[in-house]
Formats: C-alpha cells, structure tokens, sequence
C-alpha cells in the first residue's frame, strides 16, 4: 500500500471543493482526511474533531510557537487555519495517504513542503458570477462576509495554474469522476 502521500484540494470559497472531498473519502478507503485546526466558531451542522479542530487564538498561537503547524494562515482577519504535523503523521502511520480541504494559500504551502509526495488540485467555479450565486444559495453568512469570500476568490483565481491539476467545476458529476480518476492514479 502507498503511504506518505498527500492530495491536496484547494479552491475559492463556494467552488466545491468540501462536496468532491467528501466524494473521494466516501469511494475511497485508502485515503483519510486531514482535520485543521480553525478559530473561527463552527457552522451550523459542524462538528469539532471531525470537521475542524475548533480552538481559540491564543491557543492557535501557541501550537503555531510551537511548530507544531505543518502550515497555517490567517485567512480572514482574526481566523487562523492550520494542519498540524501530528494529524499528516496520525493518517500515515494508519497506512493511508492524507486528504486536505484547504484554502488556496494553505494549498500551495503544503505543496512546498512536501513536492514529491502530493497531488495539488484546483476546483475552480465555472464564473465568479456562479461563485457567488453559490455562496449566496448557501444562506449561512452576512452579506459583508460573503462580499469578503468573493472578492478573496478573485485574488485566488490567479493562483490556479500554482497546482498541479485544474478541475473546473461546471458540472458536479463530471466533476467527481475526473477527480476520483486523478487521485486513484495517483495513490496506486
């Protein structure tokens, strides 16, 4: 079994990434996602431990003093994100390569860090315009954060060609079977 290997799905926020993760774990045993710590409070239907580590800043910057971050980020102003070192090793010493869904930025970090062993994926929305249309349908956020999340993605856009792979997706199922095809190739 291939181990030490990690997929990394990035996108703007609302591009579906988190949907063709979760498709992956659901159709593949061998990989297991990595759970970040965040600062922010959980959504509704978030559960700590599984989707997030939720912890406070302090104790965000502590672990970060620490070096106990394989990468981390302040991705909004106040919210940190990271993976810690400890939650890649958990999945590997399971024998089972590590799956993240990340912000772009935490996207591009971890894949300089660990070049050889990962597959860096780009989900990018068909327009800012559906971008958009998707982070309003979700009605979970103000409508400064939204404006927030929209124009990040603008900026992230420009990152794409940083990844290995660009999957645009218009079309969610085209979408899942182009990415399970990618990340089997990859892990077998």
């Amino acid at each position: 079994m291939n181990s030490a290997k990690l997929i990394i799905v990035s996108a703007p926020s609302g591009a579906g990434k988190t949907t063709l993760v979760k498709y992956l774990l659901e159709n593949l045993d061998s990989i297991e996602f990595s759970v970040s710590c965040a600062t922010r409070s959980p959504r509704p239907n978030e559960i700590d431990g599984k989707d997030y580590y939720f912890i406070s800043e302090k104790e965000f910057r502590e672990r970060a003093d620490n070096q106990e971050f394989a990468e981390f980020e302040e991705v909004y102003a106040g919210s940190f994100y990271g993976t810690l070192k400890s939650e890649i090793q958990r999945i590997w010493d399971k024998g089972k390569s590590v799956i993240f869904d990340i912000d772009v930025i935490g996207g591009i970090n971890l894949k300089k860090i660990y070049p050889e062993n990962s597959l860096s994926i780009f989900i990018m929305p068909p327009s800012v315009q559906e971008l958009e249309n998707r982070l309003r349908n979700r009605n979970t956020e103000s409508e400064e954060k939204v404006q927030m999340r929209i124009d990040k993605a603008e900026k992230e856009l420009v990152l794409a060609p940083e990844f290995d792979t660009i999957i645009v997706n218009k079309d969610l199922e085209i979408s899942q079977k182009e990415i399970l095809e990618l990340v089997k190739n990859f892990i077998n």
